[in-house]
């Protein structure tokens, strides 16, 4: 394998580095006080065609592969993970499901205003008390003649009430039946469809993240997602490219710190000379040089196995685990090289240690990739 950028992913880098310099670093730190989802920033983004990275042209995508994928993440997280984290969200959940599993009117119907940014894409699997337990979620989807009527709630569902096209998984069969849930393509104007709940977070806070709610909700059957019964074992197939979207955030976010702590480091005097001098600045900066290459590796591998349709499961869990829990590891370490200043908002490392966590968290926990890990390995 060929580990240096290629041409694509070189330019897809600058791209976004003088995108961030204008629409990103200006904004982002007032973003992130008031809690602001820069809803208007994703249309440009998506004028870039970062908002269907993975999307074939014939459906309005950028008809890239997860090489680029992964560059796009983490390029745009080593300058803020909430931005990074809603482009993630939108490509590999609400998005990559459609691709998957829609049918072609489906397809047709979404792909294209999902790819330009028009559409903002949302993804509901969690509920208030059924997290990493999806199979005993209480949304439910009835059917009545031609068409499904959905009621429930969905929390901590990015881009809960603003996004425009929600992919539900509810259930239409028994409960614990993995064979008894669907997945549905509702449009958030629909009646019946609301958003509860913004949640007050630590960190992404410029990445929105609401309750929605289903009340009575009617959808043709037209927006099932393959066929009833299919729902659960799509989202588990979906996830696995989902990881590898969390694992490049966390990589972008681990970037970030180790060079924003890279360069304190040769600017820092104590003693008379740059703390960089010091054993144990310069141990702890190598210590996360060395872990970065290696998370990068295993993302990288994640990608070329998906990229040629090959089963992605156990090193996506790997990579996922891997990188969130080096990615809390490195912001911390950045946060102890600046000291005082490392805790304190004029400096950039605190965001990145408060962001870095919803990796472990988010698409899964580190516990639940340790469960898939484990049981891929023994079995």
């Amino acid at each position: 394998m060929d580990f240096t950028y290629s041409e694509n992913q070189k330019i897809i880098s600058e791209t976004i580095r003088d995108f961030s310099k204008r629409e990103i670093i200006p904004n982002m730190y007032d973003w992130d006080e008031k809690q602001h989802f820069p809803i208007d920033l994703f249309k440009k983004i998506g004028e870039l065609g970062m908002m269907g990275v993975i999307v074939p042209e014939e459906y309005g995508g950028a008809g890239l592969t997860y090489d680029e994928y992964v560059t796009i993440i983490s390029e745009i997280s080593q300058v803020c993970g909430s931005i990074g984290l809603s482009v993630a969200a939108h490509n590999s959940l609400c998005t990559g499901h459609i691709l998957k599993f829609g049918n072609e009117e489906q397809k047709k119907q979404y792909l294209p205003k999902l790819a330009s940014g028009e559409y903002l894409g949302a993804w509901a699997l969690t509920e208030p008390v059924t997290g990493s337990d999806a199979m005993r979620m209480n949304t439910t989807a009835k059917k009545e003649g031609d068409f499904w009527i959905i009621n429930g709630a969905k929390n901590f569902i990015t881009h809960g009430a603003s996004g425009d096209v929600i992919v539900v998984i509810a259930r239409t069969g028994e409960l614990g039946d993995s064979r008894g849930i669907s997945a549905f393509i509702v449009d958030a104007s629909n009646e019946g469809v609301s958003s509860g709940k913004k949640e007050n977070k630590l960190g992404m806070r410029a990445s929105e993240t609401a309750e929605v709610i289903f009340t009575n909700c009617k959808v043709s059957k037209s927006a099932i997602l393959g066929n009833v019964g299919e729902g659960f074992i799509q989202a588990m197939k979906i996830l696995d490219g989902g990881r590898i979207s969390i694992a490049a955030l966390s990589l972008g976010i681990a970037k970030g710190a180790y060079n924003a702590a890279l360069k304190y480091s040769k600017e820092r005097s104590q003693f008379g000379k740059t703390i960089s001098n010091f054993q144990a600045i310069s141990f702890k900066l190598a210590e996360m040089a060395t872990e970065i290459s290696a998370a990068e590796l295993l993302i990288y591998k994640s990608a070329y196995l998906i990229n040629n349709n090959r089963n992605v499961t156990t090193e996506s869990a790997i990579a996922k685990y891997f990188s969130s829990e080096l990615a809390v590891k490195i912001s911390s370490d950045a946060v102890q090289i600046f000291g005082g200043y490392g805790f304190v908002k004029d400096f950039p490392v605190e965001k990145y240690y408060r962001d870095s966590k919803l990796c472990t968290i988010g698409e899964g926990t580190s516990e639940i990739q340790k469960l898939v890990i484990s049981k891929n390995i023994l079995s």
